[in-house]
């Protein structure tokens, strides 16, 4: 299936809203989703015979830091039988000021691999995973203060009395 293809198959059922844009001037176009539909996309991307994406090569969490101060996750989907790929993006705003974190809906539960993948994101960039399973710190420690990858970290000049560079 095409790109165009794949997209027609998701508003079809899932209705106009489900896709909040597009990017394809790159060189791997990328559907951008609703962030509530996410695991149902992947979902339907998954068991839909025609496109078969049953594997989950990547998940990258993003903090693009604009006016709004956005969030968002990337996911790279692979068809391994039908050989092609396809890239979704999910992305909110999220308040500076909240103590909240941003908040996704977890995807573990159509693809077993996001597990590691949405803890990698929890734990560098502070997003949270709506539904995962056991989201903790997976490269820190769990007295970490803060979440280095995000555009406004301020690191801490030392960890239990150790110097950090």
């Amino acid at each position: 299936m095409m790109f165009s293809d794949i997209k027609l198959l998701l508003t079809n059922k899932f209705g106009e809203a489900v896709i909040a844009g597009e990017e394809t001037g790159g060189l791997q176009p990328a559907l951008l989703i609703n962030p509530d539909d996410i695991a149902a996309v992947c979902l339907e991307l998954r068991n839909n015979p025609k496109t078969y994406f049953d594997f989950l090569a990547s998940l990258s969490g993003m903090h693009y830091n604009d006016e709004t101060n956005r969030y968002g996750v990337v996911y790279h989907l692979t068809s391994i039988p039908y050989k092609t790929q396809l890239t979704l993006k999910v992305s909110k705003p999220h308040d500076r000021e909240s103590d909240q974190l941003p908040e996704f809906k977890s995807i573990t539960s159509v693809y077993r691999t996001a597990d590691w993948h949405e803890r990698e994101a929890y734990d560098l960039l502070g997003i949270f995973f709506e539904g995962h399973p056991d989201l903790r710190r997976i490269l820190l420690p769990d007295d970490w203060d803060g979440f280095p990858l995000r555009k406004d970290y301020q690191a801490a000049e030392y960890y239990k009395g150790i110097k950090i560079d």
